[in-house]
C-alpha cells in the first residue's frame, strides 16, 4: 500500500522546485493534492506536469482572501485534510542599512503571516494524526550575511513548529519544519552568482541538493513513518549548518 493513500494534501506555492518535486510524489504516494501559485500559466503547466489527482488554486499566500477561497474550495470537494505543507516564501537579499519597509513587509506578510493564516484556516478541515510541514530555510540558524529579514522570517517557523506542537497535540497534528540548503531550483538559482557559489562551497557534501530530495523528506514527515516526530527541525543541506 502506498504510503498516502486517500490523504488530502495542500501544498502551497508549488509551481515549481521542491513543492512541485514534493506535490508529484505525494500523488505518486497516493495523496490527492491541492497545489496554489500567483500565476495562473505557470499553475496549469504544474498540474500538467503532475498529471492526475491534482488541482491547482491560483491565489497569493500571503492574501487572506485568497487563503479562505482556497479552503473552502478543498472544503467542498474533500471535506477535509491530512497534510498542509506552506512552501510559498519570498527570499530578497537586503543587507542591514538598505533594508526598506516594502522589503520588510514582501517578506514578513508571505513568509510569516501566510504560513500562520494558512495553518489556522486549515485547521477546521484537518484529521486527527495529521501532519503540518513548514519549508525553513538554514538561513535561520547560519546568519548568513545580507539575509537577515528572510533568515528572522524563517527563524519564527522554528518558534511555531514547537509552540503549535502543543497546542495541537489533543488532535495529534505534529507539527515539522523542513530546513533546505541550496537546493538546485530557480529559487535559489535566481540569486547572486557570486553567493551561490559561496554556499555551495561551505557544503560537506560538495554540490547543490536537488528538490526531489526535499520532497523525500516531506514525505518522510508526511506520512506515518514519521509518526512519533514532531516539534524539529529537519535539516537537508548536505551537512552545511550542522558542521
Amino acid at each position: 500500500m502506498r504510503s498516502l493513500e486517500n490523504k488530502v494534501a495542500v501544498i502551497t506555492g508549488a509551481t515549481s522546485g521542491m513543492a512541485l518535486a514534493t506535490a508529484k510524489l505525494f500523488v505518486k504516494e497516493g495523496a490527492y493534492v491541492y497545489i496554489t501559485g500567483r500565476r495562473q500559466e505557470q499553475l496549469d503547466v504544474a498540474v500538467k506536469t503532475i498529471g492526475a489527482n491534482v488541482r491547482g488554486i491560483q491565489g497569493d499566500a500571503g492574501n487572506l482572501d485568497d487563503l479562505d477561497r482556497l479552503f473552502q474550495i478543498v472544503k467542498e470537494e474533500k471535506g477535509k485534510i491530512d497534510i498542509l505543507l506552506t512552501n510559498a516564501a519570498a527570499g530578497d537579499f537586503g543587507p542591514l542599512g538598505m533594508i526598506t519597509e516594502d522589503h520588510f513587509d514582501k517578506l514578513f506578510n508571505l513568509n510569516v503571516k501566510g504560513v500562520v493564516f494558512a495553518v489556522q484556516k486549515a485547521l477546521p478541515l484537518f484529521n486527527e494524526g495529521g501532519s503540518i510541514i513548514m519549508t525553513g530555510s538554514i538561513a535561520a540558524v547560519k546568519g548568513l550575511a545580507g539575509l537577515s529579514l528572510y533568515g528572522a522570517s524563517k527563524a519564527t517557523l522554528r518558534s511555531f513548529a514547537r509552540t503549535w506542537t502543543n497546542e495541537l497535540k489533543q488532535r495529534n497534528i505534529r507539527v515539522n519544519v523542513i530546513n533546505p540548503g541550496p537546493i538546485d531550483s530557480d529559487f535559489f538559482n535566481s540569486g547572486p552568482i557570486e553567493a551561490q557559489e559561496f554556499l555551495i562551497s561551505m557544503v560537506p557534501m560538495g554540490r547543490k541538493g536537488q528538490p526531489e530530495e526535499i520532497a523525500s523528506a516531506a514525505l518522510f514527515l508526511a506520512s506515518d513513518a514519521s509518526s512519533f516526530i514532531t516539534g524539529i527541525e529537519l535539516a537537508v543541506d548536505g551537512g552545511l549548518a550542522q558542521v
